[in-house]
């Protein structure tokens, strides 16, 4: 543990943290064309759920096809506060929003209380899906659900969620979602400079988000993580109890995917139930597996991978791209099981080493 600690805090890894968040954070949003950067705001977020996936998965073995609901709930508390902030504003000029308007709503549903607060928003982004995820945490893991059978329970979790949602009497906009933001905080949504502002928010979180899973996965809660994973009968024989191991590590996973839906929503301007479909939780076990389950900087590129071809090819070939997702996930699971962090250590080990150069012969006694 002592030799992981000190590989965190070594002066190579600062260093290269400091030099990766000046490049995302200071010198990206203003030198891409103005067009992108809400879309490559997209992709740190997109980074913010991969890092969240990886640590529950890759860490602690914990496959789960949910985590698109966790994003979706921290999204729609955003998206909550920026339409009580617009209050007035929209074509009905009513204090309400407008599809409530329009499904002749009277009052606001307590559900909303309080999401005319940023502060109360932010922190919603958070309790709401790690409060989710420990109440259905506590009850999974306490029954020994594991497995592909927590995967399946995950993903039947995250249907009847969207279900839900879909439904106008919940009050969430149903299948249109929330909408047609105007600002946030007092600054247009429009207006470049808040697009530049939101990426350097999303940059400067996802910085965060790395050294939180960083410490977690060195440290000794880390190591106790990837013995549940590996053998974890023989974890509970030592003395460790797992379901509070795996609780902390799948409940702090949910909030960092709630953060990531947050931060998400103010720069795509739009959250609906499609954001907590299953499918979504899939792409994100896909970015994991593509990357290198197991290596944060791995799911980082997985991420930001798969999100580019599919961006590039959805515009280029529209029809292509779902052939596309589906032999590369094949792919990576008969060819790559360590993803391309795997693929490139095979490529290195394969290189020459450079002879080391013999310890020179100690100088002859004077005596």
């Amino acid at each position: 543990m002592g030799e992981r600690l000190r590989q965190m805090h070594a002066p190579r890894t600062w260093a290269a943290l400091g030099v990766g968040a000046l490049l995302l954070g200071g010198a990206v949003p203003f030198a891409a064309p103005a067009y992108m950067v809400p879309l490559l705001g997209k992709f740190l977020c997109f980074g913010i759920a991969a890092l969240a996936m990886d640590l529950v998965w890759g860490y602690a073995g914990i496959l789960s096809l949910g985590h698109g609901l966790f994003f979706a709930l921290g999204g729609y508390a955003m998206g909550m506060h920026l339409m009580r902030a617009m209050a007035g504003e929209g074509v009905y000029r009513s204090q309400l929003p407008d599809f409530m308007v329009f499904l002749d709503w009277h009052q606001l549903p307590w559900t909303w209380s309080g999401f005319q607060s940023f502060p109360f928003a932010a922190a919603m982004a958070l309790v709401v899906p790690g409060s989710l995820a420990l109440v259905f945490g506590w009850f999974a893991f306490r029954s020994r659900i594991r497995g592909v059978y927590f995967a399946i329970v995950t993903q039947a979790l995250t249907y009847a969620a969207t279900l839900l949602f879909f439904q106008n009497a919940t009050g969430f906009g149903g299948n249109n979602g929330l909408t047609d933001f105007k600002r946030i905080l007092g600054w247009p949504l429009h207006a470049v400079e808040t697009k530049r502002l939101l990426y350097v928010a999303s940059a400067i979180a996802l910085c965060a988000t790395y050294l939180v899973c960083r410490f977690v996965v060195t440290s000794r809660l880390g190591r106790v993580l990837t013995a549940v994973r590996d053998a974890e009968l023989k974890a509970r024989f030592c003395g460790y109890d797992s379901t509070r191991y795996k609780l902390f590590v799948w409940t702090l996973s949910a909030m960092l995917c709630g953060l990531a839906g947050a931060l998400y929503v103010p720069q795509v301007g739009i959250i609906n139930p499609s954001e907590m479909q299953p499918s979504n939780s899939i792409e994100m076990a896909i970015w994991v597996a593509v990357g290198g389950r197991g290596t944060l900087g791995g799911a980082l590129l997985g991420a930001w991978l798969v999100n580019g071809g599919k961006s590039w090819l959805t515009a280029a070939f529209p029809s292509a791209w779902l052939y596309v997702f589906g032999a590369l996930f094949v792919a990576v699971t008969l060819f790559l099981p360590r993803g391309l962090v795997g693929l490139s250590s095979k490529l290195l080990a394969l290189l020459p080493k450079r002879p080391r150069r013999p310890a020179p012969a100690p100088a002859p006694d004077p005596r």
